[in-house]
């Protein structure tokens, strides 16, 4: 975590349809509550810049996109996100939850769509700059049965064939085998009220 930072960095990761945008604002709510300065975030996106980029990257007329430029068109909004948005909050002393960070580019266009892991870890240093999550939750959902909940018109990245979700839930898994300290693997096989008990039991733990 970069120096000078008081406040705690929170991500929240998981396959399409896994329902972590709802655990997020249950989050958001309970830390207002508790008289918590909360900043919430949306990767890519969250800044002027990043929401342009997000244009770009989940457009289905993006078809064309190579698996190159998609990971450093992600790398680059998360750039912008951590010096325009991440940094100054935690400084100030607040409590950031953020939707998806570098976890996902590993397990998407790592895992799904194999591009280079230690390549996407050394380009992840460079733009965060080594800010890190202090806690993050990957929501584990079926594939298939995650996809079925989006009740909406699906961008380009959830218009990819089952096997491609399938690498993706597979390659979070693997990351939480890694790093059990700092990702924390709820499955989603509850309602939405247990599952965020769940959720705040750890971040009580983080927070004191």
């Amino acid at each position: 975590m970069a120096v000078g930072v008081k406040g705690k960095f929170i991500t929240f990761e998981g396959s399409e349809g896994s329902g972590k945008s709802t655990q997020i604002e249950l989050v958001r709510r309970y830390l207002k509550k508790k008289k918590r300065k909360v900043l919430f975030l949306r990767e890519p996106g969250a800044t002027g810049i990043g929401e342009q980029v997000r244009r770009i990257l989940l457009d289905v007329g993006s078809s064309g996109m190579g698996d190159e430029c998609e990971t450093l068109l992600y790398m680059a909004a998360r750039a912008q996100l951590v010096r325009e948005r991440i940094i100054p909050a935690l400084r100030q002393g607040m409590v950031v939850l953020c939707d998806r960070f570098l976890d996902s580019t590993i397990a998407y266009q790592g895992y799904g769509n194999g591009v280079d892991i230690g390549w996407i870890r050394r380009l992840g240093r460079f733009a965060t700059g080594g800010v890190t999550p202090d806690l993050t939750f990957v929501f584990d959902i079926e594939a298939g049965k995650g996809l079925r909940r989006i009740n909406r018109a699906k961008d380009r990245i959830e218009r990819r064939s089952i096997l491609y979700h399938n690498r993706v839930r597979r390659g979070y898994q693997a990351l939480a085998r890694r790093e059990p300290g700092r990702i924390k693997l709820v499955k989603v096989n509850g309602g939405k009220e247990e599952i965020h008990l769940i959720v705040r039991k750890h971040i009580d733990s983080l927070l004191g």
